[in-house]
């Protein structure tokens, strides 16, 4: 059942997609493979496809981040493919959930990636190398609103002036609320794209 629903998603140079659509992956495009069986945060979500998006903008218009945070990583698609884009990068996933951790190693080695993304437990940046890596120049949040608007104060912290952090995991109506507190912390739009019932923001540090 679970196969019929998981298509593959197209998000600028990436192509996300489950085993067994391995044989459609298009030439010249990066493929991100993730298991069926752990289909939350897959892409399927506008949210996902909204950060690829934004990612390959990003990429698109030549940024070159060294130090990159995915917190609340999920399945790690998107620590995956910013590893793939700026292989160079120090890449670190995180999330509250011990079997999300799990998930992301699995989908690592899946993707022959074992060791190329740090993945931790930890509640957003509340982790000993999280703290030692800051500041970053590229965060990943594809969480929720009130986690989003939680972390703020600790994302100014966290990212260095010129960063850029890439928020989804919010509904089109909740997507002004969550600007006004990120200006409100010394971030500025950079980018924002709505798909589906989801909204992407990009928002640079001041």
């Amino acid at each position: 059942k679970v196969r019929r629903e998981l298509a593959p998603v197209e998000a600028g140079r990436f192509f996300v997609y489950g085993s067994h659509d391995a044989d459609k992956v298009p030439e010249g495009r990066i493929p991100l493979l993730i298991e069926a069986a752990m289909a939350f945060g897959t892409g399927h979500h506008g949210t996902t496809l909204g950060c690829l998006k934004a990612l390959d903008a990003q990429a698109a218009g030549g940024a070159m981040p060294a130090r990159i945070a995915d917190i609340g990583c999920g399945t790690a698609v998107l620590a995956m493919a910013a590893a793939k884009v700026w292989p160079e990068a120090r890449v670190m996933a995180s999330d509250i959930d011990a079997v999300a951790v799990e998930v992301a190693e699995a989908n690592l080695a899946a993707n022959g990636m074992a060791g190329q993304v740090e993945c931790l437990e930890a509640a957003g940046f509340e982790h000993e190398a999280l703290e030692a890596a800051a500041p970053f120049d590229l965060v990943f949040a594809n969480i929720l609103k009130g986690p989003l608007v939680a972390l703020a104060p600790e994302m100014a912290a966290k990212v260095a002036p010129g960063g850029r952090v890439i928020l989804s995991g919010i509904l089109n109506e909740q997507a002004d609320a969550v600007e006004t507190v990120y200006v409100a912390n010394g971030f500025a739009r950079a980018g924002r794209e709505s798909h589906g019932e989801w909204t992407t923001l990009d928002m640079k540090r001041g």
